[in-house]
């Protein structure tokens, strides 16, 4: 089930790839990171986002699709009419 789950999540984020993005992950100690970038590629296991140039050091940042199902990281993405979609796993 949990396998399924994980490729649902990175299908959604298929349909993504080179759009904007914003990402909120958990940083700790009750710490909430807030980047933006664009959802640069996929693989099986980790999705990679290049990051704005004004944000960080870091240019490109990874994370696995787990990190989604298990809401350590929330992804959204920029609507080019201003709507924004968050990518989430959610069970019925």
């Amino acid at each position: 089930m949990a396998k399924n789950s994980l490729l649902d999540i990175k299908r959604s984020l298929d349909a993504h790839v080179g759009q904007k993005i914003l990402l909120r992950a958990n940083g700790g100690r009750r710490k909430t990171i807030e980047r933006t970038g664009v959802l640069e590629e996929t693989y099986p296991s980790v999705f990679i986002v290049k990051l704005d140039q004004e944000q960080q050091t870091f240019k490109r940042v990874s994370y696995s699709y787990a990190d989604i199902l298990t809401e350590a990281v929330q992804v959204s993405v920029y609507d080019p009419e201003q709507v924004i979609s968050e990518i989430s796993y959610n069970e019925v």
